[in-house]
């Protein structure tokens, strides 16, 4: 918080001087007229001027309105930035209790001003961030200054003033604190986990450029050497991604970290022409299939069917496993055409002018098949 509000907040220091010198001077002088010690007042008024201006001033940066970092506070006591908070708000409970004799109740008191200021920071529209790790963090500075002040005042020997009175008010203070705060955050505030969403933002990010590299490498497998890479898209989906590059030969889509290749659509579908027998159509599903995706063409029943007349004429081959206990299976459905250019490689060649070669295929649900004695 307090980096952050050094960095975010422009004229913090001078903003703290004026807000300082306004509360100082009316504290001094009540306590001059009232016949009261002065100095502890003013400058217990001072270091909460000082907590309010490091806290509560607006800023640049922040959560959308009513949000709040609700990570567990793990680095309490090893973070830089926790430590600057338990330190702001310790010199208050260290004054506090100098001046009121009451420890416990300082404690609950400075905790309960934690919980205000993070719900003010989610609340209004001050630029600021609210923090489940601030607010434990300044609350251990509270209590740590509360019980410096108490072995200070021990040491001077001059005992709390009404000990079970203290203790009694202390934790009905931060009983009815923690339950108001806590309605506050169940009704009002969403919590965000900043810690976590940033370690999934370098996880994906990481992932994707894996990924990437992966779908780049089977693309060129696939389409030969030569290929070049055009353009990619990441598509989040639960735990997985779904990658699709663009290459100046075709797209090749597939599921990350499965590994697991999903499409391909070469753009070059008519580079030659000739028949094509069975066999041959065949050779170069089974040569791609089992090389590419073989969990869904491996032991499955395997259908071909020609699509067109004449030049135009294509082949479907689609591998499918008959269905299991109702389930719909997967099917794997590839396209076969007579290419003599850039179309997915499979190195089967008819011996007469022209390739078979895939030129796409996907993977998906295969259509239940009609019940007999129904159209």
């Amino acid at each position: 918080m307090i980096e952050a509000s050094v960095a975010a907040v422009p004229g913090l220091l001078a903003s703290f001087l004026v807000l300082a010198a306004v509360v100082a001077v009316p504290t001094a002088l009540v306590a001059k007229a009232l016949g009261r010690p002065w100095p502890l007042r003013t400058a217990l008024a001072v270091h909460l001027a000082g907590v309010l201006a490091v806290t509560l001033l607006p800023g640049d940066a922040g959560l959308q309105g009513w949000q709040c970092d609700t990570g567990a506070p793990s680095h309490l006591f090893t973070s830089e930035s926790s430590l600057l908070n338990v330190g702001l708000f310790a010199p208050a409970g260290f004054l506090a209790v100098q001046l009121f004799r009451r420890p416990v109740t300082v404690a609950a008191a400075g905790a309960v001003l934690s919980a205000a200021v993070e719900l003010t920071q989610s609340a209004a529209p001050l630029g600021r961030s609210c923090s489940v790790t601030d607010l434990a963090a300044n609350a251990t500075g509270a209590v740590a200054g509360s019980l410096v002040g108490t072995l200070w005042l021990c040491l001077r020997h001059t005992p709390p003033h009404r000990p079970l009175r203290d203790l009694l008010g202390g934790v009905a203070l931060a009983a009815a604190g923690a339950m108001a705060v806590a309605a506050v955050f169940h009704s009002r505030v969403t919590g965000v986990n900043i810690v976590a969403l940033d370690e999934q933002r370098h996880d994906f990010a990481e992932s994707s450029v894996q990924a990437d590299e992966w779908l780049t490498s089977a693309a060129e497998g696939i389409y030969g050497s030569g290929t070049e890479v055009t353009g990619s898209a990441t598509e989040k989906n639960g735990d997985r991604l779904k990658i699709t590059v663009d290459t100046n030969r075709g797209s090749v889509s597939g599921w990350w970290p499965d590994r697991e290749l999903v499409s391909a659509s070469s753009s070059n579908r008519r580079g030659g022409a000739g028949p094509l027998s069975e066999k041959q159509v065949v050779e170069a599903a089974d040569e791609f299939a089992l090389r590419w995706v073989p969990r869904y063409a491996a032991g499955r029943e395997r259908t071909i069917r020609s699509v067109g007349d004449g030049p135009t004429r294509i082949y479907r081959v689609t591998y499918r496993r008959p269905p299991v206990g109702g389930t719909t299976p997967v099917r794997l459905a590839l396209t076969v055409d007579v290419t003599a250019g850039a179309g997915i490689r499979t190195g089967a060649g008819t011996g007469a002018g022209a390739d078979a070669r895939v030129t796409g295929f996907s993977v998906g649900r295969a259509e239940r098949p009609v019940p007999s004695g129904r159209p």
